[in-house]
């Protein structure tokens, strides 16, 4: 019994010298300590915005802008891949947690799966990074911000003495800054260590970045999509405004634009930064309100507030560079297709819109990391739902 004793003691002696040092590590790289680190790396996409701090997004739902409600399409058959199958074994294949269609600006198709529902907070992951250029266009058409200024001339702290310096806002809204921080995301625990993940579940973003200025390419000579580029956005604009991000979010673009639901921005720790290349939670319905916007050449203007320029809204709508899949990008938003745009993020997040047919569709899923080409197949699928009627 004596020696099942010691064994057993020596078992939970290693057990918690082996927690302490997981600790440990944790602390000195800035990650939530070892269970919550564990959890967030394993729980599916819409479990992931209860597991960080965050801060809320107040709304305020207008009578004027509710949306109206047809339910007068009911998609069947879709295409995946070359072969026709049927809409529903499409939902289930992409393991999708909401569906919405906007036609000419009501609700012609809404579903819901796997115990979501219209009030439910799903996540933006990248997304995000169109909410955070529609209010780096608001600092950009009140004087505040230029695309030519440098990241280091708003945060000075940041200065390396590399071409880091050199950075300017136009790299960044391009994914051209060539800052060495790449979106590889390998799948399991093995790629829990890598650049993006740590900057995803960090605890201070302000030392992530500081000890991750390491440049890959020269500013402007090489387009890649990095998370990494967002974030610094997301510094520059609670810089410039001196809010929380998710405040002047709400009171520029939340309430304005009537959203019925309040939404959630995850940040690094308590009263911290804004993950402003992801994390983003909020109802399908009020997605669609954002994709909506994209559909006026003109910009949005509402009760004599400007949400997005004239000038804004051509940055966003007209691609200058491409990115993967050979889709073109501009200003943190995808242009899969010409005319169209798209709201992207990981695990499936997609917010589609084309002014053609005057459609916005909303999909936020459950896709594991690595999906294979399911971005390409999807934003076809979503293409063609556009394009039936």
């Amino acid at each position: 019994m004596s020696k099942l004793i010691r064994v057993l003691r020596n078992i939970v002696i290693g057990l918690v010298v082996f927690y302490l040092a997981l600790f440990g590590l944790t602390k000195a790289i800035r990650y939530p300590e070892p269970i919550a680190a564990i959890k967030l790396g394993l729980a599916p996409a819409s479990k992931t915005p209860d597991l960080m701090p965050g801060h809320w997004i107040k709304s305020q739902a207008n009578p004027s802008m509710a949306w109206s409600v047809a339910n007068s399409e009911n998609p069947t058959v879709v295409t995946w891949d070359g072969e026709k199958i049927s809409f529903d074994e499409f939902l289930s294949k992409t393991k999708t947690n909401a569906f919405i269609i906007i036609r000419n600006g009501e609700i012609t198709f809404e579903k819901y799966l796997n115990g979501k529902s219209k009030e439910s907070r799903l996540p933006s992951y990248s997304a995000a990074k169109t909410m955070t250029s529609i209010m780096i266009g608001q600092l950009i058409t009140q004087g505040k911000l230029k695309e030519s200024d440098t990241f280091v001339s708003i945060l000075p702290e940041f200065k390396n003495g590399t071409s880091f310096d050199a950075v300017t806002i136009q790299h960044l809204l391009d994914m051209q800054s060539g800052i060495g921080v790449s979106d590889n995301y390998p799948t399991g625990p093995s790629g829990w260590g890598v650049a993006i993940a740590q900057m995803y579940a960090s605890t201070d973003l302000n030392w992530f970045l500081k000890n991750n200025r390491k440049m890959a390419q020269e500013p402007g000579t090489h387009p890649e999509y990095r998370s990494v580029d967002t974030q610094l956005l997301g510094l520059v604009i609670h810089k410039l405004t001196g809010m929380k991000v998710a405040d002047y979010f709400s009171e520029n673009v939340w309430k304005p634009i009537g959203a019925e639901y309040d939404a959630y921005w995850n940040v690094d720790h308590v009263g911290g930064q804004e993950k402003t290349f992801c994390c983003f939670n909020a109802a399908a319905r009020d997605y669609a309100r954002v994709g909506q916007m994209l559909l006026n050449p003109a910009g949005i203007k509402i009760d004599n507030k400007e949400i997005i320029s004239p000038m804004w809204m051509k940055r966003l709508t007209n691609p200058v560079t491409t990115l993967d899949h050979n889709w073109g990008y501009s200003a943190q938003v995808w242009h899969p297709f010409p005319g169209t745009t798209m709201l992207l993020g990981l695990h499936g997040q997609y917010v589609y819109t084309d002014p053609n047919y005057q459609v916005v569709i909303v999909k936020l899923s459950d896709e594991p990391t690595d999906n294979g080409d399911f971005e390409e197949l999807t934003a076809a699928v979503l293409k063609e739902i556009s394009e039936q009627n």
